[in-house]
């Protein structure tokens, strides 16, 4: 594809200045975790982790892309109050989140803010 885009086209691809950023998160949990406790645990990470931050989600329980529940990107501080809402929660055995990433094209370096 070109690389001379309109404003109007960059902006409906989500590339340039119009690039949205989230992030992934991955949860191990313990083998004796029953699959129930697994469900309730997604279910208060999804509304009380995600919801209540402003963000959502696609995926499920154990690896998930989270995103800015509109268009835009998510901050560091909604990402640090997910890694905190995991900390304190002691279901997980262990988890992981990645650095902010370009939601739409995750190869694609995070753009510098001017």
């Amino acid at each position: 594809m070109a690389k001379n885009r309109s404003r109007r086209l960059r902006k409906k691809l989500c590339v340039d200045e119009f690039q949205e950023l989230g992030f992934e998160v991955q949860v191990v949990y313990p083998e004796s975790l029953s699959d129930e406790a697994i469900e309730a645990f997604f279910s208060d990470f999804v509304i009380e982790a995600v919801e209540r931050n402003g963000l959502g989600l696609i995926g499920g329980p154990e690896y998930s892309l989270i995103c800015l529940g509109k268009r835009g990107s998510v901050s560091e501080e909604q990402r640090t109050a997910v890694e905190v809402w995991l900390k304190e929660r002691s279901e997980p055995e262990s988890f992981e989140l990645s650095p902010l990433q370009d939601a739409w094209y995750p190869e694609t370096p995070v753009r510098q803010q001017a």
